[in-house]
């Protein structure tokens, strides 16, 4: 199967630099602009399904890449961004962000999700997937937090890294793995 992978268009957190996490935050002008450009850049591809997280910032993301065209949009609460917990709405330096990546680490937070809960539910989304679509072309549309796990299971985890820190994507950057 032909996997592509995007992430949100920016939001007003994001040129805050705050962690949204599951809140729920709107694109803004930037973001809508960035995700018509993806739109755009994907016209000529032929996907066959969008799958997105649910939560506002991707479910626009993924409308507005599909257009005027003709593909399902199916969303799925597995690919929501990692529960950041006590930690959403802070800025990565009112806290240790290093400490809560470190994937050797898997350290459990009070309310935030692990790094291996996160993996976990993410595997198991993909593994179906990969299952499911074996012969089509499929879009995932979700979050930076999203895209470490996705990343890894495509390309294995790099050798000696323990911060998984720069995995993820940048906004409405798109990747593509075949499955």
């Amino acid at each position: 199967m032909k996997l592509l992978i995007t992430r949100h268009g920016q939001t007003d957190w994001n040129v805050a630099g705050k962690v949204q996490g599951q809140t729920d935050i709107e694109l803004n002008q930037t973001g809508v602009e960035q995700a018509k450009a993806t739109g755009e850049k994907l016209k000529l591809e032929k996907i066959d399904l969008i799958i997105s997280s649910p939560l506002k910032r991707a479910a626009k993301t993924a409308q507005l890449i599909v257009g005027d065209r003709e593909i399902p949009i199916v969303y799925d609460n597995r690919i929501k961004e990692r529960c950041f917990g006590e930690f959403e709405g802070k800025t990565r330096e009112e806290f240790n962000f290093d400490e809560i990546w470190n994937y050797k680490l898997n350290k459990h937070y009070e309310m935030a999700e692990s790094v291996g809960q996160t993996f976990e539910r993410v595997y198991q989304f993909l593994d179906e997937v990969k299952e499911e679509y074996k012969d089509k072309t499929v879009l995932i549309v979700t979050h930076g937090g999203i895209a470490v796990p996705v990343r890894v299971y495509c390309e294995g985890l790099p050798e000696g890294m323990e911060v998984l820190r720069g995995l993820g994507l940048e906004n409405c950057e798109v990747k593509e793995y075949e499955l």
